[in-house]
């Protein structure tokens, strides 16, 4: 990959073997943050997990108290006496069959789907258009509610879904560049709590293994984990 005139300069400013303190780590990108666009502070979280065995495996969401940046399509799928709650809680796209008949035609407008428990079955005819796309509703994720209030709200606040990857890593957008470093600081760490809480039981040793934080087109940054707690 042809490396940029402005990354070499980060590259050759930076020590990418150091271990940083958060804030100082949040300060870097920020102030070597070059492109005209608002960037994403993306955080990697190498886990201590065998991705294969799936009793090793984490999913989940977690509710970033100051927010992600990111706008966020949110569609519901309940009956009619749900509807209401949905629409005045700011749901994009509120439907029933009609919702689920345009799925069916690959006609996906959201970013987050949350349905009521007696909708499901329904969805179920559409599971393999939504499950290889990561937008079926699932009880563990809270988009399987009858609260349709709450998780659309939450949804729309900077809700952020986590599971890992086959590398067991975990990634997930923390906030924007433009956040304060005492805002991207609380969201990092309410993160990173969040995974350390969802250490599987036949995870034995230590789970997480190493904290990286990156801007969109900055270089990542391994941070002390320590000061995360």
């Amino acid at each position: 990959m042809k490396i940029t005139k402005n990354r070499k300069k980060i590259i050759t400013n930076l020590d990418a073997s150091k271990v940083y303190e958060p804030l100082e780590a949040i300060k870097i990108l920020k102030e070597n943050s070059y492109v005209k666009f608002n960037e994403t502070i993306d955080i990697s979280i190498n886990l201590g997990i065998d991705s294969n065995k799936t009793e090793q495996n984490i999913k989940g969401v977690v509710n970033l108290p100051k927010g992600s940046g990111k706008t966020v399509k949110v569609a519901v799928v309940a009956n009619e006496d749900k509807q209401g709650d949905a629409k005045s809680s700011g749901a994009d796209l509120v439907g029933s069959e009609d919702l689920i008949e345009n799925i069916s035609k690959s006609k996906i407008d959201f970013d987050i789907l949350i349905a009521t428990p007696d909708m499901m079955p329904k969805l179920g005819k559409v599971a393999k258009i939504l499950g290889p796309k990561g937008l079926m509703p699932n009880p563990k994720l809270g988009t399987v509610t009858n609260e349709i209030s709450q998780s659309v709200k939450d949804a729309k606040s900077g809700q952020v879904k986590f599971k890992n990857d086959k590398s067991g890593i975990v990634h997930a957008g923390v906030g924007k560049i433009d956040f304060s470093e005492e805002d991207l600081l609380e969201n990092i760490k309410t993160f990173y709590s969040s995974i350390v809480k969802s250490k599987p039981d036949a995870v034995k040793g230590s789970f997480v293994k190493k904290v990286t934080i990156a801007s969109t087109m900055g270089i990542g940054l391994s941070i002390n984990q320590a000061s995360l707690r």
